[in-house]
């Protein structure tokens, strides 16, 4: 099954943002395109809008002036459903209603041919109740680009309980023949991007009604350590706090209020006070004219220890070695058991966060990094009862390495640990439930939500059992189940037990 032939005229329905980003992607890549809304002369108005954001990529050199006319000369917009019925697809981007949208494709079915492929782009509805009062449910297929469409990679080809794989495929090689990079997955509550990217907001908002530590600190721990293009608190306010609560509601409901995906009171008490984010002027920043935006924690400057003795393999933090050398700070390694530490000259140590809580006047423990060498910022975090001088002398020696330090509560995982942790837990337990393939799944999460890497390649860099062991501590200190590993973790951690010769 290939491409729709670009001659193949392609309809719109429904033209907001969305709406009108998807048309003008089947615009460019050569299709006839119709625009149709409910609301009289909404259609006229995306078509000029259309065609102004044309003009700009003339003169961003992205299209010639010629076809730019020629696309102009395509788009046309449609008074009624029946001059939709030549189509050979039907994109639908109307409100997120499912009886709306049932009512919609309805009335397509009386006009469209048996063969046009129908498609909706809701992002958190059924594709399967969608498409289920339809004649011919075996054409009908969720298409659902992110936005801005025009701009964004990534399209997720959904298929309901009723799809035909010919017309997901149809649909594959479409969205492909338009310059983007389709991922194939079932119908399940949040598909692929939603439902694995609840925790990257989920374990910010729990370090933060725990007080660990405040928005603008656990954002910046998210990006200069975890390298995430945004914060979880910065990206919620870009995204609409609104928004953002209402997909973790309809994600949480829609898995008979699983407590992995629990809400968080938090977002709701900012939502109810019509603080949604930029588009308000308030959210969890200050938008309006003339607020200054917090700075996140940072530790004033310490002295550096004379030299360290790092005991063991410090694991996913090895590097940290040849970079406590180069900042001229003598390495003492011993053979050590266990999990690696470093031990600074009066004793205390320092360890990379394993989920369990410091506990000790004699420990610190410090947050996990994309890559050491290059993050600027790094988290500790202690117990309430720490033996003086020791936070001291570990905030010197990671500031002897170039590193703005944030020392936070002592909340089991700390940030940016438990955030990866679960992430790569709902990645496998997505893959386990046959939502999608790992390739899949980690091309959806670096190009649908900017990822540094998919949860799968996380999961290689840390090792097999990393994130079973992180979170089996962190569900004996909060044991709600929320971050309890699953079973396909456990699984695949075992596996890795066993090919070592780990009893489990």
């Amino acid at each position: 099954m290939t491409a729709l032939d670009l001659s193949s005229p392609v309809a719109v329905v429904g033209t907001g943002t969305m709406g009108q980003g998807i048309a003008q992607v089947a615009l460019v890549a050569g299709h006839p395109v119709r625009l149709y809304d409910a609301v009289d002369g909404r259609a006229g108005e995306a078509a000029d809008a259309i065609g102004a954001r044309l003009d700009r990529l003339v003169q961003k050199d992205r299209l010639t002036g010629a076809e730019r006319d020629a696309a102009r000369a395509r788009l046309t917009s449609a008074e009624s459903l029946d001059a939709l019925a030549d189509c050979a697809l039907v994109v639908e981007a109307v409100v997120e209603r499912l009886d709306v949208k049932q009512e919609l494709f309805r009335a397509l079915e009386d006009v469209v041919g048996d063969d046009c492929l129908l498609a909706t782009n809701t992002s958190s509805l059924s594709v399967t109740a969608v498409g289920g009062a339809l004649r011919v449910p075996g054409r009908f297929v969720g298409l659902h680009f992110f936005n801005p469409a025009p701009l964004l990679p990534l399209v997720e080809v959904v298929s309901g309980f009723a799809t035909d794989p010919a017309s997901a495929t149809r649909a594959y090689e479409t969205a492909r023949a338009w310059g983007k990079t389709p991922v194939t997955c079932a119908d399940t509550p949040g598909f692929v991007v939603n439902r694995v990217a609840r925790p990257f907001y989920a374990e910010a908002l729990a370090v933060h009604e725990l007080r660990a530590a405040d928005p603008a600190t656990i954002d910046a721990v998210l990006r200069e350590s975890g390298g995430f293009r945004m914060g979880a608190f910065e990206l919620t306010d870009l995204i609409g706090q609104d928004v953002n609560e209402s997909v973790t509601h309809s994600v949480w409901q829609a898995f008979f209020q699983d407590v992995r995906f629990t809400p968080s009171l938090a977002q709701r008490r900012l939502v109810e006070s019509g603080r949604l984010g930029r588009k308000s002027g308030q959210g969890w920043y200050d938008y309006r004219d003339g607020a200054e935006r917090p700075g996140p924690h940072t530790a004033p400057p310490a002295e550096a220890p004379a030299y360290v003795v790092v005991e063991g393999d410090l694991g996913p933090a090895a590097e940290l070695v040849g970079l406590i050398r180069e900042a001229g700070v003598e390495v003492r390694p011993e053979d050590g058991y266990g999990a690696g530490r470093i031990v600074l000259p009066d004793g205390g140590t320092l360890c990379l966060t394993d989920g369990e809580l410091p506990g000790s006047e004699d420990l610190v423990h410090f947050d996990l990094a994309l890559d050491y060498r290059a993050a600027t910022r790094i988290a500790l975090s202690a117990s309430e009862g720490v033996r003086p001088g020791l936070l001291s002398g570990a905030t010197g020696l990671f500031q002897a390495l170039g590193k703005e330090v944030s020392v936070v509560g002592d909340v089991p995982g700390m940030i940016v640990a438990r955030t990866v942790a679960r992430i790569i837990d709902l990645a496998f337990d997505a893959v386990a439930r046959g939502v999608a393939g790992p390739e899949d799944v980690d091309t959806a999460m670096r190009l649908g939500v900017n990822y540094p890497l998919g949860p799968f390649e996380w999961n290689r860099r840390l090792g097999d059992t990393w994130a079973r062991d992180l979170l089996s501590h962190i569900h004996e200190w909060e044991p709600s189940g929320r971050c309890a590993p699953s079973l396909a973790l456990h699984r695949h951690a075992a596996a890795a037990d066993a090919r070592e010769g780990i009893p489990s």
